[in-house]
């Protein structure tokens, strides 16, 4: 493994047809009002983790939830996996405040998330 950190899952995105009514939804699961709340992008901060909301699966089209695994080096991770035999389906790119994302997926379909704050 490149990096001296393990690498943890502390962001999960979810997809949602109706962003207001999921928004009530995750509200009432966590506890807590959203930290972030805009009309693309509502998120939530509880125990430690990022649970964020997407409406329409946003610019990527997620189907169902993506877990972003946490790393240190988004690149070595990246030419590790995809060595490993997964498929990059999303290269690594800045979504703001130097955070990058990538997505990737094994060998069964499943999509891997990977974030790294700089």
């Amino acid at each position: 493994m490149t990096g001296a950190s393990t690498p943890e899952i502390k962001t999960v995105l979810h997809p949602v047809s109706d962003l207001a009514k999921a928004k009530a939804v995750y509200a009432a699961l966590l506890g807590i009002p959203p930290q972030t709340d805009s009309p693309y992008y509502v998120g939530f901060e509880a125990g430690g983790r990022h649970i964020g909301l997407v409406p329409g699966g946003g610019p990527q089209g997620m189907t169902s939830p993506v877990a972003y695994w946490h790393v240190p080096d988004i690149e070595a991770k990246l030419a590790e996996l995809t060595a490993a035999g997964a498929t990059v389906k999303e290269a690594a790119h800045d979504v703001g405040g130097g955070r990058l994302v990538a997505t990737v997926a094994d060998l069964d379909g499943n999509i891997l998330g990977l974030l790294q704050d700089r």
